[in-house]
C-alpha cells in the first residue's frame, strides 16, 4: 500500500508542474462557460414549455462541467504508459513487485485529481464571485449543506469511475497498434452521454432512460444535479449504487484485459 501511496504523491507532484497549461485551460474553459451560459439564457427565455431544470440549475450544472472538465472526463488513456507499451519499455513495469493494474490505476487517479487543484478551484471561485461584478444571474449558487455532502460523496465515486474508464483507454494499447482510434471515439461518447454538452434532463424523453443507465451519467450528470438541487439529497443512495456497479464492472473488465494482454504481449528488441 505504501508503494501505491508514494506513486500517487510523486505523480501528483509531477503533474502540478504544468501550471502554464492549466492557466491557459482556465481561460479557455471560462470563455466556453460564459458562452454556454448565454446560450442557455436565450434558450430558457424563448422556451415555449416548462423545462425539467430551472435556469439557475442549468447554469450551475454548466459551471461545474467547465470546472471539472479535465478531472472527470477521461480524454485519453495514460499517454506515457501507452508509449511504454509501444516502445517495449513496459518490461520495466512488469518487473516491479506490484500489481500492474493497481500500479497503473494509481497513476490514473493522480491524473484525474490534479486538475481539481489547477483548474476547478479557480473556475469555481470566479463563478461564485460573479455577483460582485453585476452578473448574479450567471453565477454559481452555493447548495445546501445536505446537497453539498451528497455531491462530495458522489464526486468521489465519479473520480473512481473516471479512473476506471481511463484504464480501459490505457489498456487498449495492448490490443491495438496506435490506440488513437479508441482514444478518439470513446471520449466523444463520454462527453455526449455524461451531460457535458447538454444536461441530460434536457435531452428528449425517449433517449433519457438509456443515458441514465449508462456509466457516463455517473461521471457528471448525477453529481452535478445533486449539487444544483435538481436531484434531492435523498437520491444519493441510488446514485452511489449506480456508480458503484459500474466502477466494479469496468474495473473487472480492465483487470481481465490487462491479464489477457500481458499474456499475449511480445516485447521485441534486446
Amino acid at each position: 500500500m505504501n508503494a501505491y501511496r508514494s506513486l500517487f504523491i510523486a505523480r501528483f507532484a509531477l503533474l502540478l508542474q504544468y501550471r502554464s497549461a492549466a492557466l491557459a485551460g482556465v481561460a479557455t474553459q471560462l470563455f466556453w462557460g460564459f458562452l454556454k451560459v448565454m446560450i442557455l439564457e436565450a434558450f430558457y427565455r424563448h422556451a415555449a414549455s416548462m423545462q425539467p431544470m430551472t435556469l439557475s440549475e442549468a447554469i450551475g450544472y454548466t459551471w461545474l462541467g467547465q470546472a471539472f472538465l479535465m478531472a472527470i472526463v477521461p480524454w485519453s488513456g495514460d499517454r506515457e504508459i501507452q508509449d511504454l507499451i509501444r516502445s517495449g519499455s513496459i518490461g520495466y513495469d512488469l518487473l516491479r513487485p506490484a500489481d500492474l493494474y493497481n500500479f497503473w490505476l494509481t497513476r490514473a487517479l493522480a491524473m484525474r485529481t490534479v486538475p481539481i487543484v489547477l483548474r476547478a478551484i479557480p473556475i469555481l471561485s470566479i463563478a461564485l464571485l460573479l455577483p460582485l461584478v453585476g452578473l448574479a444571474q450567471w453565477s454559481l449558487m452555493l447548495p445546501s449543506l445536505a446537497a453539498l455532502i451528497a455531491f462530495l460523496l458522489a464526486f468521489i465515486n465519479a473520480i473512481l469511475l473516471s479512473s476506471a474508464l481511463t484504464m480501459l483507454l490505457t489498456v487498449s494499447m495492448l490490443w491495438t497498434l496506435s490506440g488513437e482510434g479508441i482514444n478518439s471515439i470513446v471520449p466523444t461518447l463520454i462527453i455526449f452521454g455524461s451531460g457535458m454538452v447538454v444536461p441530460l434532463p434536457l435531452f428528449p424523453d425517449w433517449i433519457q432512460p438509456l443515458l441514465n443507465v449508462l456509466p457516463f451519467s455517473g461521471l457528471l450528470d448525477q453529481p452535478f444535479r445533486l449539487f444544483t438541487g435538481n436531484l434531492p439529497p435523498s437520491a444519493l443512495p441510488n446514485v452511489l449504487i449506480h456508480q458503484g456497479f459500474w466502477i466494479v464492472a469496468i474495473t473487472l473488465i480492465g483487470r481481465f484485459l490487462v491479464s489477457r494482454g500481458i499474456k499475449k504481449l511480445i516485447i521485441q528488441g534486446g
